[in-house]
This record gives structure tokens, C-alpha cells and sequence, in this order.
């Protein structure tokens, strides 16, 4: 065993070259400080240095032990730092919707792991209600993701209208069914989608559907149909339909960040606030 306090003794002692000023330096006699060199010498069997009336100096042996008692040292102190420093530590499991990956969301999520780098971040990106029953089975800890406005009353960061997008140019046949851009169930904005269509007794026809952010802007920049998109949310390229599309009012959503409550502590929470201060960077408000 390599004691620490027999390596730091001999890291000053192949600093100063001298057991007399190691021992000052260190606060202790000279005796203890040669009896700490004599017992690292003894556990790692080799001579660390040759010393005479006039003269410290360093054997072979004593040159590579500076770099092993020096990287124990700093393994020693990292430890230390990391069981009792103050710095916040955990796992976070944290689901985001599809609608935030191509956003600010990410320069968020760095921002936090640059403040919190003991802190780690399991990221789960899918469709809103898969992540709500997620959290409710235990799975993540916080989830940012939609719910149908007005469902409940607590926790929503903002509320925006839904709205109907297409790539530039694009014009519905009139009569025809809606060609429909959408994600599968149980995404809430093509529920929406879908209610709307359905009370004005508009017919509908599926011509994509994807799990995917990246799939359904594909398609809809294809011109092979029309989507639903939170306003702010609207993915490049895309553009809201003009007033006149003939297409019934989607309605509102809302954005909410909701957390199981046994995980609101620490880490959890501390994401939680990181992502409520940037709430107004998400929806694009100044």
C-alpha cells in the first residue's frame, strides 16, 4: 500500500532536494519526514533516493515514482471532491418531444451540463403522450411535451394555436379529401387534426405518416399534403396556409413540464428550473 502521506512527504522532499526543508515546509521533523521516505521505499521495494551529508537527489526509481504519487494524489483528491464537494450530481431522465429538436432545446440541455457536468442526462425524444405515460409508469423523471388545452389547469409554460402548414405555393383541391401530414397516435396534434376535420365534415386522407420531425417536413416540403404544427413550432421550410384554406381552426395547445414528484428534488429539479427560465427562448418570445 502506497500511503498518500508517505507520497506527499516524498513529493516535497524531490521538490526542495532536502529533508531539512521538507520538513519545514510540511510542518513536521525531520525524523518523521525520513521515516515516511523509508517506508515508501520499503512498500515499493525499490531506492527512491540516493542522499548524502550534502546532497538529495533522485534514483531512476525515485524519477517514476513523482509521476505515480502525483497522479494517486489527484485521484485521491477527485475522489474526495466528488463524495464531499458541493457540486449537484445524479441522473436525470428526461423525455422531450419531437417538436423541440431542432430548436433552442439542445443549447439548454448543453448550457445545464456545462453548469452541472457531474449530472447525468438521459435524453428520450418521442411523441408527447408516449412520453406522459412513460413518466406515469416510473420511466422519466420530467418530461416537455404537449396536452390538449384546457385538460388540466396546473403546470402549462405557455399556450399557443395549432396551426395547418404546407410547403410554399401549396393549394388544396377543393372537394377533395385533406391530404394528411401527421404523426401516428397517440400524437395530440394529429387528434386535434382530426377533430377539427371531423366536425366540419371534411374527409381526409393519410399520405404520411411518421414519427419523425425530419419525415413529416420531408413530405410536407414533397408537396404531397398539409400538417398541424404548434405556430411557433412550424419547421423550416414550412409555412402557415393563408387565410382562406378552407381547413377548420385546429385549435390551442398546450406546453407543459411536469415531473414525477418523488423525482422533484436535486438534479430533477434543477433541469426543471434550467428549462422554465428558457421557456420563452423554446416558443420563440423575447
Amino acid at each position: 500500500m502506497l500511503d498518500p502521506v508517505w507520497l506527499r512527504t516524498f513529493l516535497v522532499v524531490a521538490e526542495t532536494r532536502s529533508f531539512t526543508r521538507a520538513a519545514q515546509r510540511l510542518g513536521l521533523r525531520q525524523s518523521t519526514v525520513s521515516q515516511h521516505v523509508r517506508k515508501l521505499e520499503r512498500a515499493s521495494t525499490q531506492q527512491l533516493f540516493v542522499r548524502d551529508t550534502h546532497s538529495v537527489e533522485l534514483t531512476a526509481d525515485g524519477e517514476a515514482m513523482i509521476g505515480f504519487a502525483a497522479n494517486v494524489l489527484d485521484t485521491i483528491e477527485t475522489a474526495m471532491n466528488y463524495f464531499t464537494g458541493g457540486e449537484l450530481r445524479g441522473r436525470v431522465r428526461f423525455g422531450a418531444s419531437e417538436d423541440f429538436v431542432a430548436g433552442p432545446l439542445p443549447e439548454i440541455l448543453g448550457e445545464f451540463r456545462r453548469t452541472h457536468p457531474r449530472v447525468d442526462l438521459e435524453l428520450t425524444v418521442a411523441l408527447s403522450g408516449v412520453l406522459h405515460e412513460q413518466l406515469r409508469a416510473g420511466e422519466l423523471d420530467l418530461v416537455l411535451g404537449k396536452r390538449a388545452a384546457g385538460e388540466d389547469g396546473v403546470g402549462a409554460l405557455w399556450t399557443e394555436p395549432l396551426v395547418w402548414v404546407g410547403r410554399e405555393g401549396f393549394e388544396l383541391d377543393a372537394g377533395e379529401p385533406v391530404p394528411l401530414i401527421a404523426y401516428p397516435p397517440p400524437s395530440i396534434t394529429r387528434a386535434r387534426a382530426l377533430d377539427a376535420l371531423r366536425r366540419a365534415g371534411r374527409q381526409w386522407r393519410g399520405v404520411c405518416t411518421s414519427g419523425s420531425l425530419n419525415g413529416l417536413r420531408a413530405a410536407a416540403l414533397a408537396g404531397l399534403g398539409v400538417a398541424v404544427f404548434a405556430r411557433s413550432l412550424v419547421p423550416a421550410g414550412l409555412v402557415e396556409l393563408p387565410a382562406g384554406h378552407g381547413l377548420p381552426d385546429p385549435g390551442e395547445v398546450e406546453f407543459v413540464l411536469t415531473a414525477r414528484r418523488a423525482a422533484l428534488h436535486g438534479p430533477t429539479a434543477a433541469l426543471s428550473d434550467a428549462i422554465r427560465a428558457g421557456a420563452s427562448r423554446l416558443h420563440g418570445t423575447p
